[in-house]
């Protein structure tokens, strides 16, 4: 793995919030970053582009909600064409990773913590990023 100091920002695309998760430098370490109510595109572009900047970020990981089967639905459509428009519009490198049931896991280990349901939902959304981030970096390390 070649070293390279842009960090990499994942999102956990819902139709009312987006869970946002970051890397370190070296692309290792996923950790939780934020939550942002979902409030129309344009919002959302000015808020990424923000985050860009101020941690310089060099690709985006947009979750990919795909069927149980692996096959793409309208959901998946969605998310792949936010992508392309961050892409277009904020000249940064995006992938897609597979989030097929990290919502799940998330909720499962935020009920293992003994969270109340408030505050799971508070965090299900940023650390099913999290979960979509550190499988892609894995993944991208084993390459």
């Amino acid at each position: 793995m070649g070293f390279d100091s842009m960090r990499t920002l994942a999102l956990d695309m819902g139709k009312k919030r987006v869970g946002l998760a970051l890397s370190d430098e070296l692309g290792l370490i996923s950790s939780p970053l934020a939550t942002l109510s979902w409030s129309g595109t344009e919002p959302f572009i000015r808020s990424l582009e923000e985050l860009i900047r101020k941690y310089e970020i060099g690709r985006i990981v947009v979750g990919l909600p795909l069927h149980m089967s692996g096959r793409e639905g309208d959901e998946a459509a969605a998310a792949r064409r936010i992508g392309a428009l961050i892409s277009e519009r904020l000249q940064v490198d995006v992938d897609y990773w597979d989030e097929r049931l990290t919502t799940v896991e998330a909720e499962s280990m935020l009920i293992e913590a003994d969270l109340s349901r408030k505050k799971r939902k508070k965090k299900v959304d940023k650390l099913a990023a999290c979960l979509i981030l550190q499988g892609y970096l894995d993944w991208k390390a084993g390459r």
